[in-house]
């Protein structure tokens, strides 16, 4: 892992908060989207519809087609702007581990959602990228 100092310090930081609920990858009509709006955890406008993150309970209760299951991690970062500059090395990371990741950024944190598989084994590679930094 190559990094520059403020990317290091940001990466001393990182505390990986896995959570519990089980969430897919949705697309919706927009007659549809608000019926979902108040159980979505995110959404965001393509040229193809809207696409979705909903709890996987959500999807199979509402009968929408969705996504394997995934795990979201928020990155806790105790670095302001550097902290930007952390996702490319943790994705790095886990794709170097077999992990395919989905970001989404938001004004306060980043969260990374990972296979539901392979979740508990991500938090495991982001702790030991704070390790590494820690101690090197």
């Amino acid at each position: 892992m190559k990094a520059d100092l403020s990317v290091v310090r940001a990466l001393r930081t990182l505390y990986p908060k896995l959570h519990d609920e089980i969430y897919v990858f949705c697309q919706v009509s927009d007659s549809r989207f608000t019926d979902i709006l108040s159980e979505s955890l995110c959404f965001f406008r393509e040229g193809e519809g809207m696409s979705v993150i909903l709890p996987q309970r959500s999807a199979r209760q509402l009968d929408i087609v969705a996504s394997a299951p995934f795990r979201q991690i928020t990155l806790q970062i105790l670095a302001g702007l550097d902290a930007v500059r952390v996702i490319p090395v943790v994705a790095q990371e886990l794709m170097e581990a077999g992990i395919d990741t989905s970001v989404v950024s938001t004004l306060h944190r980043d969260h990374i959602f990972v296979p539901d598989e392979r979740a508990e084994f991500a938090v495991k590679i982001l702790r030991g990228i704070r390790n590494r930094v820690q101690y090197s």
